[in-house]
């Protein structure tokens, strides 16, 4: 099992959508709606990108906005870290069954780690973050990184995704796909499942999707 992080398992979206807007205003402007949700699953430097675009101010060091990113959102997912609807009890229900599990996120390590004190240290047998690869999603690398670690070939993983970003990794990589939406619709793809929610996800579900017989 491949779980993304942001809008998948956790509700931290919301938590993004104040840092940013917070930068936002420290460069004297205010994140358009069409930007943020075009940021959605994409690497930290290619946000940054997009908000100083979106701001008029391309002249921006990415890396310094990032850097303040990346410490406003630190402070955020300690206190305000939520779990996104049935996300916990099919992780929990996973690890159960003793299926081997990896996170796979965007985000970059000191971020997960706080994010691992909501998801549970031990809910992972392997942990890809977004600076810990070369290519970042929509690239299929996180995801093959991943299975590699958990030493699965990829056709036997089920990747869980909320953007397309993620969506398009997933599927690039080869692993079977349930995409649950979050803050942005999903189109219907061809190779992707798609749920309103993780509520309606179980262990019979991911075994179909492998052509496997239920767990």
């Amino acid at each position: 099992m491949l779980f993304d992080m942001d809008g998948t398992l956790v509700d931290s979206e919301k938590l993004w959508d104040v840092a940013l807007q917070e930068l936002a205003a420290v460069y004297g402007g205010t994140l358009s709606d069409t930007a943020r949700k075009s940021m959605i699953g994409t690497s930290m430097a290619a946000s940054m990108r997009i908000l100083h675009d979106d701001l008029g101010q391309p002249e921006r060091d990415p890396q310094a906005s990032a850097e303040w990113i990346n410490a406003r959102i630190l402070e955020l997912f300690r206190t305000g870290l939520q779990w996104r609807p049935g996300a916990l009890a099919l992780l929990r229900a996973v690890r159960a069954a003793g299926i081997p599990t990896a996170l796979v996120t965007s985000s970059v390590r000191p971020l997960v780690e706080v994010a691992m004190d909501t998801l549970g240290r031990d809910s992972f047998d392997a942990v890809v973050c977004g600076d810990e690869v070369d290519s970042v999603k929509p690239h299929p690398e996180p995801y093959l990184a991943a299975a590699r670690l958990l030493g699965v070939p990829i056709a036997r993983c089920v990747a869980i995704e909320d953007s397309a970003t993620g969506v398009a990794s997933a599927l690039a990589a080869g692993a079977a796909v349930l995409a649950v939406p979050a803050e942005v619709p999903l189109p219907p793809t061809d190779g992707v499942h798609l749920l309103e929610s993780l509520s309606g996800a179980d262990l019979e579900l991911l075994a179909a999707l492998l052509g496997e017989p239920p767990v």
